[in-house]
Order: structure tokens, then C-alpha cells, then sequence
């Protein structure tokens, strides 16, 4: 059984700034102990001959070549899906109160 007590409960709550009832201590001491014994159920069944690991399966990036063609958008094309444009170029509204 873990040493989590009602007072470390108060004590936790207090340095976060959490104003707990009698029965939110009460409920959270017997939640955390219970937290605390199957981090250390865990821990224990860990052993040094396997690597810690973020991830089951090795993860790699997969790239594409770049490759320059022909195959591009015009300027029209681009802007067909477009709310507003002036012709060239995409419009967008002011943010945050900022002017132009």
C-alpha cells in the first residue's frame, strides 16, 4: 500500500490551489494510493533488458521526391475556390484590429 495520507492529499490540493471538501480528500487518497501501487505494479515488472520505448513500432518519415513539372495550378485555377480576390491575389479581412 502506497503512503499516500489525507494530510499529502491537503498538502498537493493546497500548493495547486484546489479547495477540496472532507469527502474529495477522502475519495482522492484512496484514487491516488491506488494510482500510486500500480505505477510501482509497473515499474517493478520493467526490466533492464528491455529499451524504454515511445512507440511499439519504429517510426520513419516517408518522402517523396521532389520533382519539379509542368502540372501546376494557374493563377485563375487557384483562385476559382476563392471567397474573396482582387484578381491576383487571395483577400483576407483584418485581424486582431490591425489596419493596412
Amino acid at each position: 500500500m502506497s503512503d499516500i495520507s489525507e494530510d499529502r492529499v491537503r498538502h498537493l490540493a493546497g500548493l495547486a490551489r484546489i479547495d477540496l471538501t472532507n469527502d474529495e480528500v477522502t475519495h482522492l487518497t484512496a484514487e491516488l494510493s491506488k494510482i500510486v501501487d500500480v505505477v510501482a505494479t509497473v515499474s517493478a515488472a520493467a526490466t533492464d533488458d528491455i529499451p524504454a520505448t515511445s512507440h511499439p513500432i519504429p517510426l520513419t518519415n516517408v518522402y517523396r521526391d521532389d520533382v519539379v513539372t509542368d502540372d501546376v495550378l494557374t493563377t485563375e485555377q487557384a483562385l476559382s475556390g476563392a471567397p474573396e480576390h482582387d484578381g491576383s491575389r487571395f483577400k483576407v479581412s483584418a485581424i486582431l484590429g490591425e489596419e493596412q
